[in-house]
């Protein structure tokens, strides 16, 4: 149902994991890519796996020089999903602001600038969609993870914003709140956890904990013709998670 022939999108965080599957999933479905991240080396990788179409942009987006630069090399977009992310664990106590600036930095600041960027050089074209990775620890937060719960309920409440402002111009801008998927994070899990630790949180996924391509699916529809009618809206990806771990 979903054919992006003519369509153009950027993929932010695209070298690893869930960007990486987003964007050979949208190319797979004829769009022309535009992917960015840090390691040029892995997105070159990446697009030789892709189709014909894909431009490959080396930027780091806490960096304003390389976000701008990225922004005017592009043409204009029909969407943007943002992927970059960064998780640490940051017990309270011990929280300095050094920390704070860190995290938001990358999951937060990163998204609100680009976004005014491209809305500053008129590179979103009209309609389009925004879609942001969020996560369900936004709204069920866990020990350690004060500020990436944080720094991601702040990235939805921005989303939400886009949606109100940008609606005029048909341009709508959802979340998709993923619980543990199998990428670099959860191979950091496995290796960080004892067995039966492990396993009992593997066993707190109703539907087994998912892989990147359940999470690149939910984006391909938000950012299709499809969910026309959906904006400011998050999407719950958790394999059932939340349906155990409500108290």
């Amino acid at each position: 149902m979903i054919d992006f022939n003519g369509k153009t999108f950027l993929v932010t965080g695209a070298s690893a994991g869930i960007g990486s599957a987003v964007s050979k999933l949208l190319a797979d479905l004829g769009a022309s890519v535009i992917i960015t991240g840090r390691n040029q080396e892995r997105l070159l990788h990446i697009a030789a796996e892709m189709n014909e179409k894909t431009t490959v942009i080396q930027a780091d987006l806490t960096v304003e020089s390389e976000l701008e630069a990225l922004v005017s090399s592009m043409p204009g977009v029909d969407g943007m999903v943002h992927c970059a992310g960064v998780i640490a664990p940051y017990p309270i106590k011990y929280l300095q602001l050094k920390h704070l600036r860190n995290m938001f930095a990358i999951n937060f600041d990163s998204a609100c600038l680009l976004t005014a960027k491209l809305m500053q050089l008129k590179k979103v074209n009209n309609p389009a969609s925004f879609v942001f990775i969020s996560s369900v620890s936004a709204h069920h937060p866990y020990v350690g993870g004060s500020l990436y719960a944080a720094s991601k309920a702040a990235l939805e409440s921005f989303s939400r914003s886009i949606a109100l402002e940008f609606s005029s111009k048909g341009i709508r801008s959802n979340c998709v709140s993923a619980g543990l998927v199998k990428t670099e994070m959860f191979a950091q899990t496995q290796r960080a956890l004892s067995e039966d630790k492990l396993q009992e949180m593997i066993n707190s996924y109703p539907l087994g904990i998912g892989n990147p391509i359940d999470v690149a699916n939910a984006v391909a529809f938000l950012l299709s013709k499809q969910a026309s009618w959906i904006t400011g809206s998050v999407i719950n990806l958790d394999g059932g998670l939340l349906l155990t771990n409500k108290k």
